[in-house]
């Protein structure tokens, strides 16, 4: 089997968290909402015990975290939850970003087409948004700034906290997904301006199929977000339906661990990244993000004269990897992140992303480099 180097993509099951998985399916497999047995208490207590792990992490309240199927709905959930109240208070402007994921950018792409203006602010060269053009374009009308934590191609890390300080006399809400770096890069969610935090849990070592939604609440009040669906009452009412108890147990102890263990975990990933950069240097690479902000454990380059789909083929019996989101690759569209920071067509096309993690073994960066190497010649 080649070495998997796609965890931007997905990251593999963490051994411990898949002991929480068979054990929640096994042994405590009830109905969290039934009340009348220990079956559904102990599910309950999963549940609830799940809930303060995640919330530990962002140093937020038990009650401010909502479990969803993932990232995805929860993007849709702080984005399109909040245009109710946006169009009742008329404040119908939105800013975002140009690199934003397509899970952030197409819901906003349905609000422009209800009336919203959304103003989505360009990366510079190394893909980092500058937070003086977020402060610059705060208007009395703005209803909410959506900004990602760490950007799923290049692994730049944005500046969370800046931006949160140049909203402090804003009523807009400050929306961050932090699909890729929540348990890697804690300390920029932990501010309290920062009003809801997209969680993802295949992103963290956990299952396919959940995530959470922090919504902190200002004061006394939460964040006006209604529900998209509707029935049960479930996650008090915002995200109705029979919740995953074994998905939502192995979301906390994910999180608990990445917690527990992440400079540990972090000391891992930038030991990959200098075996792989002293392997990869040589071949004269271009490197895609600014390097002095990128987490330790993606990396995005280029090669000159190589495509990127000529060297996947070339090392897919050695490593699995991607030339940009899993959710977009399969389209063979250029970047739209690449493309808003400006590069050529021709870097665009040969970028690759090489991502991994602690639980990562046996790359063979060499051989790596040798390939991509002879297709350059």
């Amino acid at each position: 089997m080649p070495v998997y180097l796609d965890c931007s993509a997905t990251t593999p099951l963490d051994p411990a968290v898949r002991e929480i998985v068979l054990h929640y399916l096994d042994v405590d497999f009830g109905n969290a909402g039934s009340r009348t047995h220990s079956h559904g208490a102990r599910a309950k207590q999963a549940v609830e015990r799940a809930r303060e792990q995640v919330a530990s992490a962002v140093k937020c309240k038990r009650e401010e975290v909502f479990f969803t199927s993932g990232a995805t709905e929860s993007d849709n959930l702080a984005i399109l939850g909040l245009a109710a109240f946006g169009e009742k208070a008329g404040r119908r402007h939105i800013i975002s970003t140009a690199i934003e994921h397509k899970a952030v950018l197409e819901p906003l792409a349905h609000l422009s087409t209800r009336g919203f203006e959304v103003d989505l602010i360009p990366p510079d060269e190394g893909g980092w948004i500058d937070p003086s053009l977020v402060a610059a374009r705060l208007r009395p009308d703005t209803l909410l700034v959506s900004v990602m934590h760490v950007n799923n191609e290049t692994g730049v890390l944005q500046a969370i906290p800046e931006i949160a300080d140049a909203m402090a006399m804003s009523d807009a809400y400050l929306h961050v997904d932090a699909a890729q770096g929540f348990g890697k890069e804690p300390d920029f969610l932990t501010n309290p301006r920062v009003d809801l935090i997209s969680i993802s849990g295949h992103k963290l070592y956990a299952p396919k199929g959940v995530g959470a939604l922090v919504a902190r609440r200002r004061r006394f009040d939460r964040p006006p977000i209604e529900p998209l669906a509707y029935g049960g009452g479930q996650e008090r009412g915002l995200r109705p339906g029979t919740v995953p108890v074994f998905l939502i147990a192995a979301l906390g102890a994910a999180a608990e661990l990445a917690e527990k263990n992440g400079q540990i975990r972090r000391q891992i990933c930038e030991a990959i990244r200098r075996d792989a950069l002293n392997a990869l240097e040589p071949l004269g690479i271009q490197f895609n993000g600014d390097q002095s902000r990128c987490l330790p454990h993606i990396l995005n380059f280029s090669v000159p004269g190589v495509d990127s789909e000529a060297v996947m083929v070339a090392v897919k019996d050695l490593v699995s990897i991607s030339n940009g989101s899993a959710c977009t690759s399969a389209e063979y569209k250029p970047s739209h992140v690449l493309s808003a920071m400006g590069l050529s067509a021709e870097r665009i096309s040969g970028a690759l992303r090489v991502s991994w993690c602690h639980l990562t073994k046996g790359a063979d960066w060499g051989e790596l480099a040798g390939r991509v190497g002879r297709l350059s010649q």
